[in-house]
C-alpha cells in the first residue's frame, strides 16, 4: 500500500486506496471493508499526502504528523479518536507540541487520530515510508 494512494472521499466514512481511474471516475477500495467503489469527478477529493497540520512555524505535511504519532504509539495504535477533546488535544500536544491550537480544531485531531488508526489497521508502517518524491529529488 503506497501512502500517495490513499485518499478521503468527503461523505463517506473511512479512507480509500486508489485502484485505477477510469474516463470520469476513480475506482477505490475502502481501507475499512475492502470494499470497491467508484468515485466520480463531483465528489470532493483529497490526497491525504497533500494534506498538512498547521504549526507555528510552517504547515506540516500529514505524512511527518503521523510518523511522529507513530514513534509516540511505538508503531502500534494511538489513543480512540473517541476519546474527549481535552484527552484528545493533550495527546497531539505531545506528539506536535508546536501545532497551531488555535487554528487546528479538536474536530482536526480527531479525524487525524482515526485515520491513522485506519491506517495502522491496514498494515501500514510508517517507519518505512519515504518523504514525497519532491523532497527525494532534492536531495538528488
Amino acid at each position: 500500500m503506497e501512502f500517495s494512494k490513499i485518499i478521503s472521499v468527503a461523505g463517506k466514512p473511512g479512507l480509500f486506496q486508489v485502484i485505477s481511474q477510469s474516463k470520469n471516475a476513480i475506482i477505490v477500495e475502502s481501507l475499512i471493508d475492502k470494499k470497491r467503489v467508484a468515485v466520480n469527478a463531483t465528489q470532493n477529493v483529497s490526497l491525504l499526502e497533500n494534506i498538512a497540520i498547521y504549526t507555528y512555524e510552517e504547515d506540516l505535511p500529514l505524512l511527518n504528523v503521523f510518523k511522529a504519532i507513530s514513534e509516540k504509539a511505538e508503531g502500534k495504535k494511538a489513543i480512540s479518536h473517541k476519546e474527549s477533546g481535552n484527552k484528545l488535544q493533550a495527546y497531539f500536544a505531545e506528539v506536535l507540541p508546536n501545532y497551531d491550537d488555535e487554528r487546528v480544531y479538536t474536530s482536526n485531531i480527531k479525524k487525524v487520530i482515526q485515520w491513522y488508526n485506519l491506517l495502522i489497521d491496514a498494515g501500514l508502517d510508517f517507519s518505512k515510508i519515504e518523504e514525497s518524491t519532491e523532497e527525494n529529488e532534492v536531495k538528488a
